[in-house]
């Protein structure tokens, strides 16, 4: 039996043809009933909404673009569609009468796959064609780094200006026999010129490939082979690790070194086949030679995103230009940006995250300040542009947080109980749904809101979970909107995104409107969409925001990717009311954990300590981030010993004015992070740190090395994204996690036995 439901989502008329799919046995058009007969036995729940349901299907319209039947608009369509708040829930196969199919509540009837207000945009070439023609004039790539290297204001190229540039270097790969549907290799870090490239490779119908240019050789030469790149963009660093292998790739034809100097370019390798020029080169070829644009079609293929991973083979998602435009066009619906916002973009374009930030944002005419290319940084470049949209991912925000909170503890007396004073009214102010008094903002808030420039109306979290306390944090002390999202590289971005005005916390929103939600019973471990009080199961998606497939990997697709088209995530969630999906997959149970770990393509980073416990160290690292002496954390375990033991690069500044109170002496960080003293009070301050956030017993760390290094990009600790890199982290750590461990045992024999 169907629900009995308190609140419809019902249609207003309007000649517009609303679409909902049936995935499998749609049902047949069927005439509207006449009203039974007294005589005739009453219809139950279930026969009553198939019926209404079934009296407005209409044949398909020859000129509808997708093959599904359509759903006429009458006052009772509210029948299949029940709003829940922020989504709404339908069935999925009106045979089962099970509703168990969220969508967004902003189109709960039709999967968004256009712009409402451009519905003529259907590729990336599109986009950015209605964008020079709208804004021309307006600022789009900015940068601070000159073109002799010295540090800066920013300079700007408009839009107009980027039109141009994307036309030059289009044109110069055709005269360089570069053809169409080719794929080309983008391997250096974000700057204007990554951006032209790849609105360059739209318009002209080649294939984006980024190269991570942290991945390392081995990975780099396996995408480049497995992709059959024929052209790759580099920089004269990057220039010298292809070098070092060129003659192993023999379908490169062409390189073009970005920032590099004509003169000093090395001679084409005679066995390789191949040319090496300047971008600037490139760039006057093709000025010269103008070609006219090669538009693709919606369906062709605009990139294949490698996935960075932490083990394995790097794996090639084929994502389409219809999967972009939908999956942007979508989100739009619900947040808003302006040619009057300012962008800064330091995340890596070669993930997903920031590449579909950049498509939306040119969308609007935004401009895009690009860092100096170092995340020490990055701070002095958010100084300088003063941004209104800033984007980052949980490890930032954390530092963030951290560094407020110590500033804030270490001031003490008058300012320390005046910012607690206002956070608690400004955070009382927004659980009450009023307006918080802006004297708050005045005597406390502007100062801390000055460290991302002072004008961010806009954040973003993506990539892993954001703790609650820490986006509660960030809304009080920035304002605005700050928003968490969920999504993955397979659905083009965002799969679920936080609405604007909801001020609830530890969830990552509703369905984007370009595709639907389902969670999928696991019974393995006790997970099913009928469980109370919140559904539970494994994540899936579907809709026009789904990739292709894994580029030549048939097999892998098949296991994502199921007969009715659901993309199945390998994360587990639960609905919050109202409609909102909470990932859970890191705060269950053993077996949870388990059936993730020996089941999904998606492997997380769980292992097994000697006693048998399953550890997430991820949580744990999320955990230890609050740490005031702790910049970065690597929490590592095996099935060989039965606790944790960390690598901790520390916060220098932290750490020496601990070091000043003690009275403690040093030479320089080095010394000091290998001090005893050090090590025990980093160690205490995690161990309180843990015991606020109710770590089990085996989740506390029990040994530290302290390091002055930070885990970066260029010393291969970090993924592009950010995450710790865990196999390489053990590799690169392993003198320091053996000696712990030896330091942990001998404590433990000198114990004196019972």
């Amino acid at each position: 039996m169907l629900p009995v439901l308190p609140k419809h989502h019902r249609l207003r008329s309007s000649p517009t043809r609303y679409t909902f799919r049936f995935p499998s046995s749609p049902l047949p058009h069927l005439p509207c009933p006449a009203a039974p007969a007294t005589a005739n036995p009453p219809m139950d729940a279930t026969d009553r909404r198939l019926r209404a349901v079934s009296a407005h299907l209409q044949p398909q319209a020859t000129a509808a673009r997708r093959t599904s039947d359509s759903l006429a608009p009458n006052p009772t369509a509210g029948e299949y569609a029940h709003v829940l708040g922020y989504s709404a829930v339908l069935p999925e196969k009106l045979q089962t009468g099970k509703w168990n199919v969220y969508r967004s509540a902003h189109s709960p009837i039709t999967l968004i796959d256009r712009f409402s207000d451009y519905p003529d945009i259907g590729t990336l070439h599109d986009n950015f064609v209605n964008a020079v023609e709208t804004f021309r004039d307006c600022r789009y790539l900015g940068t601070r780094v000159h073109s002799d290297g010295t540090i800066g204001d920013y300079k700007w190229m408009t839009y107009g200006e980027a039109g141009t540039s994307r036309a030059a270097i289009g044109s110069g790969l055709i005269c360089h026999g570069i053809p169409k549907g080719a794929r080309v290799g983008l391997y250096f870090i974000n700057r204007p010129e990554w951006t032209i490239v790849d609105n360059a490779c739209s318009a002209y119908s080649y294939v984006s490939v980024p190269l991570y240019d942290t991945l390392g050789p081995d990975a780099v030469q396996f995408i480049v082979n497995h992709a059959s790149v024929e052209a790759i963009f580099c920089v004269p660093e990057t220039l010298r690790t292809l070098l070092s292998f060129i003659t192993q790739m023999p379908c490169v034809r062409l390189i073009v070194v970005v920032g590099g100097v004509d003169e000093n370019m090395p001679s084409s390798p005679a066995a390789a086949g191949m040319e090496i020029i300047t971008y600037s080169m490139l760039h006057r070829q093709g000025h010269m030679s103008p070609q006219p644009f090669r538009p693709p079609k919606p369906e062709d293929v605009a990139t294949i995103c490698y996935t960075s991973g932490t083990t394995g083979t790097p794996k090639g998602a084929v994502l389409s230009h219809a999967n972009f435009i939908a999956n942007v066009a979508g989100q739009d619906l619900g947040v808003k940006f302006y040619p009057s916002d300012v962008y800064i973009s330091y995340l890596p374009l070669a993930h997903i995250y920031e590449r579909t930030n950049q498509i939306w944002l040119v969308h609007r005419g935004a401009a895009v300040g690009f860092y100096q290319g170092d995340n020490l940084k990055l701070m002095d470049d958010l100084n300088t542009l003063k941004p209104t949209v800033f984007a980052s991912v949980p490890r930032l925000y954390n530092k963030i947080y951290a560094a407020i909170t110590n500033a804030v503890k270490e001031s003490g007396g008058l300012k320390e109980r005046l910012f607690h004073a206002a956070y608690n009214a400004k955070r009382q102010a927004i659980i009450n749904g009023r307006n918080p008094s802006p004297v708050w903002d005045k005597l406390v808030f502007n100062k801390i809101k000055a460290r991302l420039g002072g004008r961010v109306r806009v954040m973003s979290s993506g990539a892993s979970p954001l703790s609650p306390d820490v986006m509660e944090f960030l809304r009080i002390c920035f304002g605005g909107d700050i928003l968490e999202g969920y999504g993955m590289t397979e659905t083009s971005c965002v799969i679920t995104l936080m609405d604007v005005g909801d001020i609830s916390i530890g969830h990552v929103g509703s369905p984007n409107p370009a595709c639907e939600v389902k969670l999928v019973d696991v019974p393995e471990m006790n997970y099913t969409s009928e469980d109370q009080p919140y559904p539970r199961g494994e994540i899936c998606a579907r809709g026009p925001i789904i990739f292709q497939g894994y580029y030549k990997d048939e097999v892998q697709t098949r296991e994502v990717i199921d007969e009715d088209s659901w993309l199945h995530t390998g994360d587990i969630g639960l609905w919050l009311p109202g409609g909102r999906l909470k990932i859970i997959d890191s705060l269950a149970s053993l077996p949870k954990l388990l059936f993730l770990y020996l089941r999904t393509s998606r492997k997380k980073n769980i292992f097994k300590l000697a006693q048998g416990e399953y550890i997430a160290p991820e949580k744990i690292e999320n955990v230890y981030a609050k740490c005031k002496f702790i910049a970065q954390c690597f929490v590592y375990g095996d099935s060989f010993n039965s606790c944790l033991v960390a690598v901790v690069a520390v916060e220098p500044e932290v750490l020496k004015s601990w070091a000043a109170l003690e009275g403690i002496q040093y030479e320089d960080l080095r010394q000091l992070c290998s001090d005893p003293r050090a090590r025990a009070a980093v160690l205490a301050d995690m161990d309180s740190i843990g015991k606020e956030a109710q770590l089990r017993g085996f989740e506390f760390v029990k040994a530290v090395t302290l390091v002055a290094e930070p885990f970066t990009l260029e010393n291969g600790l970090l993924t592009p994204t950010f995450k710790v890199k865990r196999p390489q982290a053990k590799a690169y750590f392993a003198k320091e996690i053996t000696t712990m461990y030896a330091q942990l045992l001998d404590a433990e024999s000198a114990r004196p036995k019972l």
